[in-house]
């Protein structure tokens, strides 16, 4: 179970903060001057072929009162017809975590004169991920010509009361020509401050120093562009950036002293949060039967642990909500089920207690996801270890569980958590393990159809598409909180990928969508009109169907 939202979110919250930071005076409504340069630019030598370049970027993050701020200021100069695609702004953020406030806009024309930004700014999701939905302002600049300059700021405003892990990106899908970045960290004790930039910086690029007023400064240009591609590896692992991680306590950096201190504090946690072995006897005693076999006791385990309301994959809700609803903090395991509702990462603990109740030999873990970068021991990042697991013993073999992560099926972790390194914790400061990647056959995609071609070239019939392991889970995630209409169209799509253009698919069934540990079956009314024509007394197929070879007729 991911144990933080997104890889920005600290773990701790803290409140009763008075401290005072001005922003940079042109953070209002004013506008960097432009230079004839500028606007005669017609290409840029560094960058031969960009449709536009970032002539000018800025960040100036804010971390150091109650609620961090990050301002943003960019200016791009359009080179070609291709570049004018950048009129169609976008500024992402994360819907449970940040907002976008006080966008301004404004387009220079290649003669010098100005067209203000008065529009609509509309607010869309640009992708739903298994527990984040990411959403964008977007907004459209006006008159945008070739030769033309476009520049807009904003501010990225955080959720109050946390401690952010921050970041500079340096790489951008333009080329950047010149780019400034501040940092005002948060200083209150015990929290302490380190910095870091895994992929290196660009050429020439002076490191990142901290001034007499305690102000982090960095410039750099010439930034290349970076290209996204099909399969490759994350983002963040190739990106030039610098990553700003906090500390509650003076950073250890020799890496196996600090790896050791890591998991054994970890492990100390978990400890004692699992350690309510009564209690856990009991419940095992009302989830299993005495001639179960240990595979059994663990599937019901398993399987009755996933019952309980998982909090982390509910609609995100306001704290005053809760409050309402009366919910209890849970402490431990046994609050936990008592009250029948946790944390996913907290149930996956749960599930750890219980095994152990049952007489198992468990272990707690913490792994690192992959969906975002590759675990590095050498970034003496304990936050990189943001996912956590159950090893169980089972019949002599090494087997990993997280059913904190909803939906997943027994003997199978989420896909990020695959084939990645983790920390098995005890008291003398883990071993680092890696988990394994599945095989084939417990993750399959399966379609089958029957279908009639009639003298008309029609084809027409029914399709079933059956989602198993993993893609079965990635599924129930993406569409647990959507309605009936939201998952019908999102099958329905799905199917109409792999079929010919103006093809018919109807959604005929009701797929189990709260079962994780069973296949989620999609049935379909099929039609794809114009199929095949007539060739004397043979019928010839007229469009190709070639996805559909790994269905069987």
């Amino acid at each position: 179970m991911r144990l933080c939202c997104i890889s920005l979110l600290a773990s701790v919250i803290f409140a009763g903060i008075a401290v005072c930071f001005s922003a940079p005076a042109h953070a209002g409504d004013e506008w960097q001057p432009i230079t004839p340069e500028e606007l005669k630019m017609a290409s840029e030598p560094k960058a031969p072929g960009a449709p536009a370049i970032i002539l000018y970027r800025q960040v100036d993050r804010n971390d150091s009162s109650r609620a961090a701020t990050e301002y943003n200021y960019v200016r791009i100069k359009i080179l070609t017809e291709e570049g004018r695609n950048q009129a169609n702004v976008e500024i992402p953020f994360t819907k449970r975590l940040e907002n976008v406030s006080g966008i301004r806009a404004r387009t220079i024309r290649p003669d010098g004169s100005i067209a203000n930004f008065d529009g609509k700014v509309y607010e869309q999701t640009i992708e739903k991920t298994r527990d984040t939905k990411y959403l964008a302002r977007t907004f459209n600049l006006p008159d945008v010509q070739v030769g033309s300059i476009i520049e807009y700021h904003w501010n990225y405003d955080f959720e109050d009361n946390y401690i952010f892990s921050s970041h500079w990106i340096l790489s951008e899908p333009l080329f950047t020509k010149r780019a400034v970045f501040t940092m005002k960290p948060y200083s209150r004790p015990p929290w302490s401050l380190q910095w870091t930039w895994p992929a290196g910086l660009p050429k020439g690029t002076e490191p990142p120093k901290e001034g007499v007023d305690r102000i982090i400064r960095m410039t750099t240009q010439d930034v290349p562009a970076f290209v996204t591609e099909d399969h490759m590896p994350p983002s963040n692992e190739l990106k030039f950036r610098v990553d700003f991680v906090y500390h509650d306590e003076i950073p250890e950096t020799d890496v196996d002293k600090f790896w050791k201190h890591f998991g054994k504090k970890a492990d100390g946690k978990v400890e004692a949060f699992v350690d309510k072995r009564k209690a856990m006897e009991e419940a095992v005693a009302s989830i299993v039967s005495p001639g179960d076999s240990p595979e059994v006791k663990l599937q019901k385990i398993y399987a009755r642990v996933q019952q309980i309301q998982n909090l982390s994959y509910l609609p995100r809700k306001s704290a005053e909500e809760r409050k309402r609803e009366n919910m209890k903090e849970i402490a431990n395991v046994e609050d936990l089920w008592r009250y029948q509702y946790g944390s996913g990462s907290d149930i996956t603990w749960l599930f750890l207690a219980l095994a152990r109740a049952a007489g198992f030999e468990a272990y707690p873990c913490l792994v690192s996801g992959r969906s975002e970068y590759f675990f590095s021991k050498t970034r003496v990042n304990g936050r990189e270890l943001d996912a956590n697991v159950v090893l169980v013993k089972v019949n002599g073999q090494d087997q990993y569980f997280d059913p904190g992560a909803a939906f997943t099926p027994y003997g199978l972790v989420p896909w990020m958590e695959t084939g990645v390194v983790g920390l098995r914790l005890d008291r003398d400061g883990g071993t680092w393990i890696q988990t394994p990647l599945p095989m084939s056959e417990q993750t399959r995609i399966e379609r089958t159809a029957q279908l009639k071609l009639s003298s008309e070239g029609d084809l027409s019939g029914k399709l079933k598409v059956t989602f198993t392991g993993l893609a079965a889970l990635a599924w129930r995630i993406e569409e647990r909180n959507e309605d009936d209409a939201s998952r019908r169209k999102g099958l329905e799509d799905e199917v109409r990928a792999f079929i010919p253009s103006g093809s018919e698919a109807q959604l005929a069934n009701s797929p189990d969508w709260q079962n994780g540990n069973g296949a989620l079956v999609a049935e379909f009314a099929l039609k794809v009109p114009g199929w095949a024509s007539s060739a004397g007394r043979r019928v010839v197929p007229c469009r190709p169907f070639q996805r559909f070879r790994e269905a069987s007729f």
